[in-house]
Parts: structure tokens; sequence; C-alpha cells
């Protein structure tokens, strides 16, 4: 009977925060966003925290614009295993979701929350579960909230999961690891982490999440014509530009390398000591360099090169016109291990990369050939022949060492002066502010290549250019070798006079 009436009484106090989320405002009306939450059942959540969780899904429901075109929800729950309450594409009705949320059963075994990220990163958001696909551009977020330590590893399954534009929000309830939701959520982590200490920070949280998606609204309902990120402030909304380029006057374009031609061949450091979480990150630095280039066949040509203890082209210079595709082809790059040949890796790239079989162009055009030498280690072979005949190939090399990478070597590899060429970042975590010091090297306008014309000289319209120009520098230095006579004349009849 005590029980009983213990739970009778804690449903009478979650009735309040259920209906308060509810009828806070209006009901989001969201662009179209693919929402899935991954609940800790293990066993170290107590009954009345479980229910606390059940409201808050069931809150957060009822706040949401939810349909097959607008918000879909998911939910899976985990412990030692990993369960799907229903997937994206079950229900497209509030009522069925919250019956499905109400009937859940507790799993009570462990926390694998890392195997959960993972089963939502390749399961749960899958097109075949109800996600939209890729090309349609619909945001997808995972909301985790969790009371413990993961017993498995977060960092890097939730890396990947972010990688794939999955953006993460991490709630530790009472006894959660502060340390594993940092791991877990996506940046800015003072937007993503909440540490739920009490009943009324569940309820802050909800109020704030839901706000967060009604924030959408305004970006997503709109042709706002961003080139690269848009952001809603209040009533209105405003572009922003990856760091290191800057908005144009329009407020909607950004700047990026103009006027010119480079064939960029990037090579990455994929062994053991640069660790996966370490390497989404080079694949997000090496994405945000794509930012600022042109990218065409006809403009800049990127080209991937992975290296460990042995090399392997990502991609050649020929294959990817557009900077989308580009950035799609580097997030899909799958990370080596092993060790660090660098020195084979430059042989490869003087050998192979800027071929015109793998998409360089014709020496006769006269393109800057770009080789950009990622480290974050001593090679385990020589460097020193491979990196003086990339030199004296013509490619302008540029060496970017982290963490433990030797000054020595990056010197070797780059080109000179070593101080435009090469760049150095004490972690992985602060390689952004490298991203100014590589524009202005890389870009054409900025660097080495500015007013590269993508012609032959030998071509009929050069030539007649040439000519036009040449012509009309003689006429011009006629008429003054004509004005200059007369001038002397002129004075040679004024010293004539004196006499």
């Amino acid at each position: 009977m005590r029980g009983l009436l213990c739970w009778l009484v804690l449903l009478f106090l979650l009735q309040p925060w259920e209906s308060q989320l509810q009828l806070a405002g209006p009901r989001c009306h969201t662009g179209p966003l693919d929402l899935v939450f991954v609940i800790d059942s293990s066993r170290s959540v107590r009954p009345f925290e479980f229910e606390t969780m059940r409201q808050f899904l069931v809150g957060l429901l009822r706040g949401l614009n939810v349909g097959p075109n607008a918000t879909r929800v998911g939910v899976i729950q985990y412990s030692s295993q990993v369960q799907s309450v229903f997937p994206l594409r079950a229900f497209s009705r509030r009522e069925d979701m919250e019956r499905a949320i109400r009937d859940l059963v507790p799993l009570a075994q462990g926390t694998m929350t890392g195997l959960a990220i993972q089963y939502a990163m390749n399961v749960a958001f899958s097109v075949a579960e109800g996600a939209r696909p890729p090309e349609e551009r619909v945001p997808r977020v995972a909301v985790i909230v969790t009371d413990g330590r993961p017993q498995d590893r977060v960092a890097e399954v939730a890396a990947q999961a972010r990688a794939r534009g999955i953006e993460i929000y991490a709630v530790g309830v009472q006894r959660a690891d502060v340390g594993s939701l940092r791991a877990m959520a996506s940046p800015p982590l003072d937007e993503h982490v909440f540490l739920v200490e009490s009943f009324d920070l569940i309820q802050e949280f909800g109020l704030q999440f839901q706000s967060r998606l009604c924030v959408r609204d305004l970006c997503n309902g709109v042709d706002h014509g961003c080139e690269f990120q848009c952001v809603s402030e209040g009533l209105s909304y405003r572009c922003l530009c990856p760091e290191g380029r800057q908005l144009q006057a329009d407020g909607k374009s950004c700047d990026r390398c103009r006027e010119g031609h480079v064939d960029l061949v990037l090579l990455v450091d994929g062994s053991k000591s640069v660790r996966p979480q370490n390497f989404e990150l080079v694949k997000r630095f090496v994405n945000q360099i794509v930012d600022f280039l042109d990218v065409s066949p006809e403009g800049t040509r990127v080209g991937l090169v992975q290296f460990s203890s042995r090399v392997r082209t990502e991609f050649p210079l020929g294959r990817y016109g557009t900077a989308a595709e580009v950035k799609q082809a580097v997030l899909a790059v799958e990370y080596m291990e092993r060790g660090t040949m660098t020195g084979l890796a430059l042989r490869h790239m003087v050998e192979h990369s800027f071929s015109e079989a793998q998409g360089a162009r014709p020496r006769a055009l006269n393109v800057p050939r770009v080789g950009l030498v990622f480290t974050d280690g001593r090679s385990q072979d020589d460097i020193s022949v491979w990196a003086a005949r990339a030199k004296e190939e013509g490619i302008v090399m540029y060496a970017v060492g982290v963490g433990k990478a030797v000054e020595a070597e990056l010197r070797e590899i780059a080109s000179e002066p070593a101080e435009l060429h090469v760049s150095y970042a004490p972690d992985f975590g602060t390689m952004t502010p490298l991203l100014q010091n590589l524009r202005g090297s890389i870009c054409p306008e900025e660097g080495i290549s500015a007013g590269t014309e993508l012609r032959s000289p030998c071509e009929c319209e050069s030539l007649v250019e040439f000519q036009g120009r040449t012509l009309g520098a003689l006429e011009s230095l006629t008429l003054n070798l004509a004005q200059l006579t007369a001038r002397l004349e002129h004075l040679e009849n004024q010293l004539a006079n004196q006499k």
C-alpha cells in the first residue's frame, strides 16, 4: 500500500512538468528534422529516475511539430544491449509515440553508451529506419540521456557520428560523468551538455531544448541563400562563414580563392599515433581548407592521399569537380593506423599524384602544383630524397605538424622560406588558427599563383593578344621618341638664338 502511495505521489508531481513543457509556448513548427532519443535504462537507473526520463520524453513530444514531412522521432534504449523502442519511420502521430514510451520496460543491465551511439549512427539514422537521405540535408539530432559512467569507449564513436552530421546533445542525470558527456556532445559544449541534478533542471533542459528546435524554424522555413551556414536570431537570421573566411557584401556568400588555378594534393598521416578521434579532427581540418578553395575542373583541383606503413590514394585530382563532393569524400575516408612512412608518401605523390592520368593538368598550362603534408610524428623512413625531388619537380610544398612532429623534418619537406611553408600546432584541438596562414599561402590571389592563366601560350588567341600588346607598346615607344626628338630640336634652336 505504501509503495502504491509513493507511485501516486510521483505521478502527481510529474504531471505539472509534462503539462508545463507542453504549454510553455506555441508548438515548434520546425523545418524537417530527424530526432532520435537515446535513453539509458541500465540497472543503476532507479525506477523514479526512469519514470522521470519517460515523462521528459512525453513532455518534449507535445512541444514538437511531429509528422512525416516535419519532425520524425525515434527512440532507442540501452544497457548492455541496445533496443529500438520505435524507429523514425514507425509513427506519424504523437499519440502513438506516447503510448510506446509509456509501455517502455527498462533493460536493467550494464551501461554501454558507446554501443548505443554506434547503433544510432549505423541503424537508427539509416534511410531504412526512416531517416531522410543525406542529399535532402535534413538535420539529424540525437539526445543521449544517461545517469552514469559508460562501460565502453564513447569518444571515438561519438566523433564518427558527429563527422557524419549527427548533432549530439548529452544530458546527464545525477551521477553522470561530466567528462563522458563532453566527449559525446557536439560543439559548442556549453549548448550541448547538460548535467541534471534536480527535477527542476530536467524541466529547464526540456524548455531550452524545445526553444532551440523552434529557432531552427526561421532558417529552415525561408530561402535564406546562405552559402555556408544560417543562424536564427530572434525574428531574424544571419549568414556565417567558416573560420578564416569573410562574409561578402551580399551578406550570404563567403570569400574564397579566386582568379587562378591550383592542383592541390593533400598527404594525410593516418598512423597509429594519430588515433581515431584525432583523425576525425584532421578530416574536419582538411574540409575547412577545402571551404576556402574555388574547387572546379577549371579552377582548383584537390586530391587526397593517406599514408601510414603504406600509401593509399583516397581520391585523385581529377575525380571531384565541386567542394561539396570533395568534402563528402573526405568524411568517408577510413583511418589506416600502423606506421609513419612519410618518405614513401612523398615518393607516391611525386610519381603518381601529379600525373595527368590522375587528373593533374599538363605542365604546358603552367598550373601551380601544391603538396600539403600533414603529420603528427617522426617519419620511420628517409624523407630527404623525395622531399628534394618534389621541389625539383616544381611542386610547392607545405608541411603542417601537430604534437610530436619533428621541426627539422617539416622544414626539409617544405619549400623555402620555411616561415611561409611550415605550420605547427601543439595538439589536434588547436589546429584551426593555422587555417588563415594556409589560406594566405595557398589562395591564388594572395599567394603563389596570382593571375595564373589557364591556357597555353601557343594558342592562337594568346599569340594574337601578345602581338597586340607588343605592337601597342612599340607604337607608344615610337610616339615618345618623336616627342623627345622634337624637344631636343627646340632646345638646340634656343641655344643657337642665344649665341
